[in-house]
């Protein structure tokens, strides 16, 4: 499954939220499947944007076309950092398996 990791500073996260939730129905016609957000513990201005994708050339399409980057700017973002990712395994752990017992 091909996923994007996107760690960016924004001027402020309300507006940067806003912006984000309108573009919505783009970034599904681009490729997105689901997203997940998350922001630093010591900076709420640091989004980190983890997301499903169609394909990793639909992400790196979407995310360097000029109107994204326009987006961006309008956003409040500050040098977003993209890595484009291929799982390569998955797994939830048993809370048994953590606590120490055999």
């Amino acid at each position: 499954m091909p996923h994007v990791l996107i760690i960016h500073e924004v001027d402020a996260y309300t507006a940067w939220k806003t912006v984000f939730d309108r573009a919505a129905d783009i970034r599904t016609l681009a490729g997105e499947i689901s997203y997940q957000l998350l922001r630093y513990d010591t900076d709420a201005n640091t989004v980190v944007h983890f997301s499903k994708w169609t394909s990793l050339d639909d992400a790196r399409r979407f995310f360097e076309s000029p109107e994204l980057v326009e987006i961006r700017r309008k956003a409040g973002v500050k040098a977003p950092t993209f890595l484009y990712l291929r799982e390569i395994e998955r797994g939830v752990l048993s809370p048994e398996r953590g606590s120490g017992t055999p």
